[in-house]
């Protein structure tokens, strides 16, 4: 039972299950008899559906007209409840049609009605639209209330706190409000509410000290039942203490239907609506999403356009976001003052690479970074967790900013934003029709099954979840108008495009989990040239042929190395040519940081295998440095170098220098971009690494000679020998 609850509730924070565990076969269940004789008109079908689902349910018995997973299924069991149901009854359902509505009156009604048609996955299902505007209706029956005090929140209920967007919120809340915190967890008790809470933010990369604990009251509760799951006398108390609700729990999964999601987020968001109206009036920050715009051809997804029509929303997250935002506005015609905030993807934390790998967008982009391919499509509105959370809590805390909608979409990438950006991290993209794309995914997906990615599996082989994917990729750029004021206003960080710079920390958790493909040592050359040196070490003459490259800009900002090919020349060493095996060039090495005090400040170390005609093994060592000296062209070029045999001491040193001639022919000039690049892209290329580049050895230059003002103007002190 627990790993069954642990389940749900992974789904209900969006999470996946493998392909594996998605086809396996239950071996923990028994079976239903081999022939199982039931009257076949409705009702008899469903006391049949029921009969068999009861077996895979923690309390071993399912009602009729209940839903399969918020009794406790999971997407395992349902795969295995559907290939029952066919092998044992007879009765045969898409997997669609179960994550839809896993009623089995309803199930027993789809049977009764489809007569061998294929189900229509074009439009919203009638039964989930009937649904829709009762509950609309429902939000009539909140009360006319007052308009709450116009002040910063002191005391603010808070749902969803351990989930990705939700944990990240109650830290920048806590973090940019003096408020206590009371949040509602879905627990058995207050230990078990606090201990999943504690382990959801470190999960998160998130803190959670005994100073935070001391301003948040944790309360055992759950959004789908009636009051929140808490008691009549709690439930009457809170909303007398409380002056401000923040509703970000929702159940995010692509594949259930209306009637299995309503529940948690449409009845859910009522009730914090009904709460809201309790005791003292108190304003309602509904975290919505941008899957409200989510119809197949709609135009324009601004702050104040017309959301989507209800009919033409297929999958039930969108369906249930959309009708809980309808029907809020509609309590706010009972004065209600409600917030709708609009997330779209929701990225990787841009410093920590916290991320929900089960988000659509970045479940998205760790397929694009793995298999290198990327549909055609027209925007991606996503933006990092920590530009979302900060913005949401600023709205919370900032009375003016309170009753209006909110689009917390960044600055939507566009197809070339991507694909250019990825190329200038080392992973080129290939750009596939949909179709294509989807096809080839799937296949690849099926051939080398990822747990983690299991989720995109099944959405990609959903005609319903297809359609939104389909609308999420082909849809227009959110505009977000009102929301870049408000952060202009407050001199909060701006919305930027969630760039591949921004995406770094989450891609590297994203490879270490096994679901991307950073750029490798290995992986073709991105950029590269020549660099040659003339001197002599161990009183004899020694040049290197060098090859500097660089498989991608990831390198450069995370180890500031470049990999280096060629040959040594050295008479000293071997009469031929000595093979550079594998070769590294740190460019300011240890932050050119001093060894032992020195005033030597590194700016490049060279560390090289090489090979002899022979098949003897060397080492090679060398160092360019900066120190106080007029002569900084020298200091740039100048490499210093020891040479060993393998395992040895160094056996030769000396000096080599890049040729003054040279270095603009072969390091500026001579620079090479891999030609599978656009004309624009190897012009940027080439441009970042120079830039970069210089950038570098400028920091590296400086210290020096500011340490050597430091000790002029230090009369105490010597002055630090000028080095020739």
């Amino acid at each position: 039972m627990s790993e069954q609850r642990a389940t749900a509730e992974s789904i209900e924070r969006g999470g996946g299950l493998s392909v594996d565990d998605l086809l396996a076969s239950v071996t923990g269940v028994a079976a239903a008899p081999s022939s199982v004789a039931f009257p076949r008109d409705v009702d008899g079908v469903a006391a049949a559906i029921a009969a068999a689902a009861g077996r895979y349910l923690p309390e071993g018995e399912l009602a009729t007209d209940a839903d399969f997973f918020n009794a406790g299924g999971t997407s395992l069991q349902a795969v295995d409840l559907v290939a029952e149901l066919e092998a044992e009854l007879g009765i045969e359902f898409d997997l669609d049609e179960v994550f839809a509505d896993a009623r089995p009156i309803s199930l027993a009604r789809r049977w009764s009605e489809r007569a061998g048609v294929e189900p229509d996955h074009i439009k919203a299902r009638a039964e989930d639209l009937d649904q829709i505007l009762a509950d609309l209706a429902l939000a009539d029956r909140l009360p006319f209330i007052d308009v709450p005090e116009p002040l910063p929140p002191r005391r603010i209920l808070l749902t969803g706190a351990t989930g990705f967007l939700g944990s990240h919120m109650l830290l920048d809340l806590l973090r940019h409000s003096d408020a206590h915190v009371y949040c509602v967890v879905r627990a058995a008790d207050e230990e078990s509410a606090v201990a999943r809470l504690g382990d959801a933010l470190r999960s998160f990369r998130l803190p959670w000290s005994s100073e935070l604990r001391r301003r948040v009251t944790v309360l055992p509760g759950d959004i789908r039942e009636p009051r929140l799951g808490l008691t009549e006398e709690r439930w009457f108390a809170l909303a007398s203490e409380v002056d401000s609700v923040v509703g970000v729990a929702a159940a995010v999964d692509f594949l259930r239907g209306y009637q299995s999601l309503r529940s948690a987020n449409v009845l859910g968001a009522l009730t914090l609506a009904e709460f809201a109206a309790t005791g003292r009036p108190k304003p309602l920050h509904h975290i919505s999403s941008i899957a409200v715009f989510n119809e197949v051809g709609i135009t324009a997804m601004g702050e104040d356009d017309p959301l989507a029509h209800a009919d033409r929303l297929i999958s039930g997250y969108d369906q249930t976001k959309w009708t809980a935002e309808v029907a809020l506005r509609r309590a706010r015609d009972h004065g209600l003052v409600v917030t709708a905030l609009r997330p779209g993807g929701i990225g990787g934390h841009t410093k920590t690479g916290a991320h929900n790998p089960q988000d659509l967008s970045s479940g998205l982009l760790s397929i694009f970074a793995r298999y290198r391919t990327v549909p055609g499509f027209r925007y991606l509105n996503a933006a990092p967790v920590d530009w979302v959370s900060r913005v949401a809590a600023a709205v919370v805390c900032e009375p003016d900013a309170w009753g209006f909608d909110y689009n917390l979409t960044g600055i939507p990438a566009t197809l070339d934003d991507v694909v250019g950006d990825m190329a200038l991290s080392g992973m080129h993209l290939r750009v596939q029709d949909w179709d294509e794309w989807r096809v080839e995914t799937l296949a690849r997906l099926e051939a080398e099954p990822i747990p983690e990615l299991a989720f995109m599996t099944r959405v990609l082989r959903s005609p319903t979840a297809l359609k939104l994917c389909e609308a999420t990729l082909k849809g227009p750029a959110a505009r977000a108008d009102r929301t870049n004021a408000f952060v202009e206003a407050l001199e909060l960080p701006p919305a930027t495009v969630y760039s591949g710079q921004d995406q770094l920390k989450a891609f590297e958790e994203l490879a270490d989990a096994g679901l991307a493909r950073l750029p490798h040592k290995d992986d073709e050359p991105y950029l590269w040239f020549s660099e040659t040196t003339e001197g002599s070490v161990g009183d004899a003459p020694c040049s290197m042929a060098l090859t500097l490259s660089i498989a991608s800009m990831y390198q450069l900002v995370r180890e500031r190395r470049v990999d280096v090919t060629g040959e040594v020349r050295c008479s000293a060493v071997h009469t031929g040519p000595l093979t550079v095996e594998s070769g590294d060039l740190w460019v300011r090495p240890d932050e050119g940081i001093p060894r032992r005090h020195g005033s030597k400040h590194p700016l490049l170390r060279y560390r090289l295998r090489l090979l002899d005609a022979d098949d003897g093994k060397w080492w090679l060592e060398g160092h360019k440095y900066s120190h106080v000296h007029w002569n900084v062209w020298r200091q740039c070029t100048t490499l210093t170098v020891e040479i060993g045999r393998e395992g040895a001491e160094a056996s030769f040193t000396g000096e080599v220098v890049v040729p003054r001639e040279s270095y603009v022919r072969d390091q500026i000039d001579g620079i090479e971009v891999n030609p599978k690049l656009t004309e624009r892209e190897r012009r940027a290329a080439k441009l970042t690494w120079l830039a970069w580049f210089g950038m570098e050895m400028g920091r590296g230059l400086l210290p020096p000679f500011a340490r050597a003002a430091a000790d002029l103007l230090d009369l105490r002190r010597a002055r630090v020998t000028e080095e020739y």
